[in-house]
């Protein structure tokens, strides 16, 4: 294994016997070789991967999928069925809550006792003690069992002596769901810096906005397979799509295009939108590497954009006002749909999203009839700083507690914003500072 790779993973294969009955397990023994009396789980079937130092990689995937059994088996907590694993370092893992931790010892005695394990010698963890209380933030439960502490105060306990080590692998599987904002803000500024120099860092999370911000590459697991693996915005679309159920819809119209639908003019409401054929695609401002699926019930034909007096703008200025028309033509019956718009930065990260549920929103509260068509016209200040944004539209129903994607079109439509000196950050909130000299003289005198 190259000195460069943290992590190698060859044909990488899981499998659990699952017996019906206890007694099953007693005659599998003396019939060992014979005759089967189990049935076999594939939890991970030829798994194949590198993680080179330095590398943050997130793991994703849907409940029994076979991300845990994956850290697992890297960790050397289980061992494979077939295929090679190689790690390369110190191996540090908060696999579950409280793991590793005995309930009926102090959080001192339990950070003596796992940082012990982890190879460091009394003096390394007296001189790091201080260091993982503080972040820990425990104040004097440190000298009380850990039976007595709260699911937060655990996390935060095992997090803390798990980085504090300057592990060169670091495992974290779902543990930060279970801390405050302030404690996974901390969380993942001390994962910067422990990618800074030189740790490698396996995320899993069921949250698809910590893959795209904070890992470098993704593997999406389904059914104990490598379904996909590489740039994570690509990772978590394919995540979407086995979550929600992708049917891919083509977005190619095979009528012909008439010149006429591409240069419309401003108008009051008449925007030269579309109601028959798809468009979308014809439009300036259109992101060809849009990911788009659905069931194809109902369709967005056709967008239009502009910035107050400029359509189709290459680009817009902060404060500006930004309408976006589409048209949604309807294929089948639908009852209630959910019309919804999201702003994301180029790295992905949810700037704003909202949809005709969320603003309550009465005029999709009716039931459409098969091919109904609907102009649905969406007015907002872009009060954004400078920097690429991609708009993500989209189009469902409810079934029960079910949601139907019709048409999804993520990253559909691009919008770059010119540079405003004004504010930094990510987003103009229109700070008002006020001042009040008070004269001192006054105050003297008395």
């Amino acid at each position: 294994m190259s000195s460069n790779v943290a992590v190698k993973v060859e044909n990488l294969s899981k499998c659990y016997q699952l017996y019906e009955k206890p007694r099953d397990r007693l005659l599998q023994m003396f019939f060992r070789g014979h005759r089967k009396f189990y049935r076999e789980f594939w939890a991970l079937k030829n798994i194949s991967f590198e993680i080179k130092k330095g590398e943050t990689v997130g793991i994703i995937g849907r409940n029994g999928s076979g991300k845990s059994t994956l850290l697992q088996l890297i960790c050397g907590t289980l061992n494979p069925t077939s295929g090679v694993i190689e790690t390369n370092g110190r191996i540090a893992a908060l696999l579950e809550l409280g793991s590793g931790f005995n309930p009926d010892f102090t959080g001192r005695e339990n950070v003596y006792m796992n940082a012990s394990v982890l190879g460091l010698s009394k003096s390394e963890i007296d001189a790091k003690f201080e260091d993982i209380i503080n972040f820990a933030d425990i104040g004097e439960f440190v000298e009380q069992p850990v039976k007595t502490y709260s699911s937060g105060m655990m996390v935060r306990l095992a997090f803390g002596v798990q980085s504090q080590v300057n592990p060169d692998i670091l495992i974290v599987d779902e543990a930060l769901a279970v801390g405050d904002a302030r404690f996974q803000a901390k969380c993942f500024d001390r994962l910067k810096k422990l990618k800074d120099n030189g740790t490698s860092i396996l995320l899993v999370t069921h949250s698809s906005e910590q893959i795209v911000t904070h890992c470098s590459k993704a593997i999406l697991l389904e059914g104990g397979v490598n379904l996909e693996s590489g740039e994570p915005r690509h990772v978590v679309n394919r995540y979407l799509d086995v979550l929600f159920g992708k049917t891919k819809i083509d977005s190619e119209s095979s009528q012909p295009i008439e010149e006429s639908c591409l240069t419309p003019q401003l108008g009051d409401d008449d925007y030269h939108l579309s109601f028959t054929d798809e468009r979308f695609h014809t439009r300036q401002c259109y992101n060809p590497n849009e990911y788009r699926w659905g069931d194809g019930a109902v369709k967005i034909l056709d967008f239009y954009l502009s910035s107050e007096n400029e359509i189709y703008p290459l680009a817009v200025s902060s404060g500006k006002i930004i309408t976006l028309a589409v048209t949604v033509k309807f294929f089948s019956h639908v009852m209630r749909p959910i019309f919804g718009l999201t702003i994301k930065t180029k790295e992905g990260v949810t700037v704003y999203g909202a949809n005709s549920e969320t603003l309550n929103s009465k005029y999709f509260f009716n039931t459409f009839k098969q091919y109904d068509v609907v102009q649905v016209t969406a007015m907002f200040n872009c009060r954004l700083a400078q920097g690429d944004y991609f708009l993500s539209l989209g189009i469902v129903s409810r079934n029960g507690e079910d949601i139907i994607p019709h048409d999804r079109r993520y990253d559909s439509i691009h919008l770059q914003v010119l540079p405003c000196e004004n504010f930094f950050g990510m987003a103009d909130l229109e700070l008002k500072l006020a001042g009040k000299t008070t004269s001192t003289s006054h105050h003297n005198a008395q």
